[in-house]
């Protein structure tokens, strides 16, 4: 396929007054409002599995790049030229000011079409949007982050910032699960969160192969294995709903305070706008009004998780 199938028209971006300052994340309304679009090239593709695959996306206009700020766990709005848009979390370092890196697993429209594109393509994203995990909050203690699955790519924002950060921490651990071998994410970069991080790492699988020699069974095993500070410590989990119930109530049973528990429901996302009510639950939009939530907040939502 052509790569002008993904050309954007010549347009001006970003040129109202709110646009040419980065949006204060503590006012929930202004990130909400500035419906920032910024023109992007495709500069790297990087197979993950089968179904996965890591886009490195860099923003086209210099002083758009620079200007462009998000926090862990918020999401953006990627468009395809001529297929749509879809929400997709934020998977690189909030330091990183040339490339913004997106996982993305083929499983729609949109992301099938983009799965056709080749470096160079052109693309466009708006935002960031939703809610994000209070890394500041969490200084001072012990940081554990669960993940299962595609489950990895929320958290590969808050890894970034501890490893930025990593003096105002104590131990952090991260544990992450998967059905078979293959669907593990980011195997390469396991050795340098490890040494570089000083991030205990723990992968298990549930279907093992004739290759795997590490842990086999449910994440939930993980947990049993490692002595927790439940007074210390805050939890970060991702992953498929039937995980989140699981390891959430593992960790509330230790003594983990429900406040200091996180999740990031953008499973659940589809227009990403609060348009589609696809994601409502009760009255509350997993997009306007998540995708982090804390544990208090998921229990009290029927059918959450």
């Amino acid at each position: 396929m052509q790569d002008g199938r993904f050309t954007l028209p010549e347009q001006d971006l970003n040129r109202e007054p709110f646009a040419h300052r980065p949006p204060d994340f503590r006012q929930k309304s202004e990130v909400m409002i500035t419906d920032r679009g910024y023109k992007c090239r495709i500069t790297n593709i990087v197979p993950l599995s089968v179904h996965e695959r890591l886009f490195q996306l860099r923003i086209v206009d210099p002083a758009e790049r620079e200007l462009f700020r998000f926090r862990p766990g918020q999401f953006l709005m990627l468009e395809v030229p001529g297929y749509g848009e879809a929400p997709i979390s934020i998977s690189s370092s909030t330091s990183n000011r040339e490339f913004i890196e997106l996982c993305i697993r083929q499983a729609g429209h949109v992301t099938s079409a983009l799965f056709e594109a080749q470096p160079g393509a052109l693309v466009s994203i708006r935002g960031p949007f939703g809610t994000s995990f209070p890394m500041e909050s969490m200084q001072g203690g012990d940081v554990l982050l669960v993940a299962g699955g595609l489950g990895i790519a929320p958290l590969r924002a808050p890894l970034y910032w501890i490893n930025d950060h990593r003096d105002h921490y104590r131990d952090v651990r991260f544990l992450y699960g998967a059905k078979q071998p293959s669907e593990l994410l980011f195997t390469y970069q396991f050795d340098e969160w490890k040494t570089v991080s000083h991030i205990d790492l723990h992968a298990i699988v549930e279907r093992p192969d004739e290759n795997w020699k590490g842990r086999t069974g449910m994440i939930t095993a993980l947990l049993d294995d490692i002595a927790i500070d439940p007074e210390n410590t805050w939890a970060i989990v991702c992953g498929p709903p039937l995980m989140f119930k699981f390891a959430c109530s593992h960790l509330d049973g230790i003594g983990i305070p429900m406040n200091r528990m996180f999740v990031s429901l953008e499973r659940r996302m589809h227009c990403g706008m609060g348009k589609c009510c696809r994601c409502m639950v009760g009255s509350t939009f997993t997009c306007l009004d998540g995708p982090v939530f804390d544990y208090w907040s998921v229990i009290n939502l029927k059918e959450a998780i």
